[in-house]
């Protein structure tokens, strides 16, 4: 199982210091007039919880003001329009809010981006760690100090598996490329990072409007919103000499926090303005190792549902409209993505789950599933499919290092999870197919660094021309395709070298 703190951890080891440790984890409405019971709504403020909401309009400022009227008419208060691409984010303790604004003409969509209250919904315990010995630290520092390699980077076995290592001695990657990670915060203090971090372009979006203010983009607690923070380190920890590299050196790597303090939700209204926000900031690529909560999948028969995967999915389009190329992890239930059935135990994870059966059909994991998203599955150091990672036919895109501890690289790495950056200039393993999609993301921003003037599209094109297939292992039938292109692996494990030639 998934650690709950996020859907895309599978494993972790705390921290590093003198020592790693280690855990398992992670339609459009009819023209009409106002609702005839506006009034009566607007007189029902507050008598159900306070929710969050999205309704989604046609984009441009007379038709997003014409919907903030029937809003405060409706009972709600609008928190930000984003009229650009007609997503309004609101706040309303009327329980008949959502069907009344429904009915309103101009609304294509509209519905409550979460089931809890507008509160933090707590914290989870991580585990017992479990500690590396000096010993097998001691062999890596006599493992880089002959390799001329980065301390801890004997380690990293994901990074020479992608070819980054030697990718990074033809071309690091352009100052002139930065991947935003939307995630639960970037300790930018970090020694491996701070020579990289571009914080002109980092913010918080949580509750759905930027905070550039100084060190707003941090974790809120570091002791367990660490998880943006190792995906970063994947992407850009730069060559310095102090610990591990990533798979971009080169390039900058900037933070948009979404989760909410006191837990790793990431809501509809904050991965919005991510999106939006990363490309009006010039960003190239962003990282996007979650999926948007409360829901795992997000089914366009329920109204709620339809409205999320809407409005992120017109926020993902913008972005990409923008030349920004979004990269994804696939999930971690080890669920086929192309079956005809999935069943989905987990959702709503912010109140009381209820076992549901998904069809994969209409039913998407946002924003893995968005159209032009590329969406990653997780390998071990065997180059196999890790045991938890998504997979299925047309679904994947492509793969890369995730971590499985079943699959154990060669000495002085040991440890078949991914070693990066943690808050507090610590390092540590984790493992996921949150791990898997920063090295493809690092990829993402060679290949832009080679090829400045590529669209989104033909970057990921490039990441599939160039990925490496292993083909479907024997006697596996859960993998199904050709040598080169199969539901585990898509088109293949990327290939940071070929990036860069």
């Amino acid at each position: 199982m998934a650690h709950p703190r996020s859907r895309r951890i599978r494993a972790l080891v705390l921290p590093l210091g003198l020592a790693l440790t280690a855990s398992l984890g992670f339609l459009p409405n009819a023209a009409g007039a106002a609702p005839r019971d506006a009034a009566a709504a607007a007189a029902d403020t507050g008598s159900g919880p306070l929710l969050s909401y999205v309704v989604n309009t046609a984009p441009g400022h007379a038709a997003v003001g014409r919907v903030e009227r029937a809003i405060a008419r409706a009972g709600g208060k609008v928190i930000t329009a984003h009229e650009r691409i007609g997503v309004i984010v609101v706040h309303s303790a009327n329980p008949r809010f959502a069907a009344s604004i429904r009915a309103v003409g101009g609304v294509q969509s509209a519905g409550a981006t979460r089931t809890a209250p507008l509160k933090a919904s707590g914290t989870t315990d991580v585990g017992k760690p479990q500690r590396v010995t000096r010993a097998q630290l001691a062999a890596a520092g006599r493992a880089a100090k002959a390799r001329g390699e980065e301390p801890l980077e004997p380690l990293q076995w994901d990074i020479r598996a992608v070819k980054a290592d030697r990718a990074a001695k033809v071309n690091p990657g352009s100052r002139k490329v930065t991947v935003a990670v939307i995630d639960t915060g970037v300790d930018d203090t970090h020694p491996d990072l701070r020579p990289n971090f571009s914080a002109r372009q980092s913010a918080s979006c949580v509750g759905g409007v930027p905070d550039t203010s100084p060190g707003a983009w941090r974790p809120w607690n570091p002791d367990t919103d660490y998880h943006g923070t190792h995906v970063a380190g994947t992407i850009a920890a730069a060559r310095n000499g102090i610990g591990v590299t990533g798979v971009a050196p080169g390039v900058k790597v900037s933070a948009i926090k979404v989760s909410e303090p006191g837990t790793s939700m990431f809501y509809a209204e904050s991965v919005v303005c991510a999106f939006v926000f990363a490309a009006d900031h010039g960003v190239q690529v962003t990282n996007n190792s979650y999926y948007v909560d409360p829901w795992m999948f997000n089914c366009k028969d329920d109204a709620d549902q339809a409205a999320i995967v809407d409005a992120v999915g017109r926020a993902a389009k913008y972005a990409q409209g923008k030349g920004v190329v979004n990269v994804a992890a696939a999930g971690n239930a080890n669920a086929d993505l192309a079956a005809t059935r999935l069943t989905d135990t987990s959702s709503p994870d912010d109140s009381t789950p209820v076992g549901r059966t998904v069809d994969p059909k209409t039913c998407r994991d946002v924003p893995a599933q968005l159209p032009g998203t590329v969406t990653v599955a997780a390998t071990g150091a065997r180059n196999l499919k890790s045991g938890y990672s998504n997979y299925g036919l047309g679904q994947i895109d492509v793969a890369a290092p995730g971590g499985d501890t079943q699959q154990v690289p060669e000495l002085p790495a040991k440890n078949g999870n991914i070693l990066s950056t943690m808050p507090g200039g610590d390092w540590a393993f984790l493992a996921g197919t949150s791990m898997a999609s920063p090295h493809v993301a690092g990829v993402a921003a060679l290949l832009k660094s080679a090829h400045p003037k590529a669209s989104p599209q033909e970057i990921r094109w490039l990441l599939k021309e160039q990925a490496d297939n292993p083909g479907c292992p024997a006697a596996d039938a859960t993998c199904t395709g050709t040598p080169r292109v199969n539901s585990h692996f898509g088109y293949g494990i990327v290939d940071a070298l070929r990036a860069v030639k």
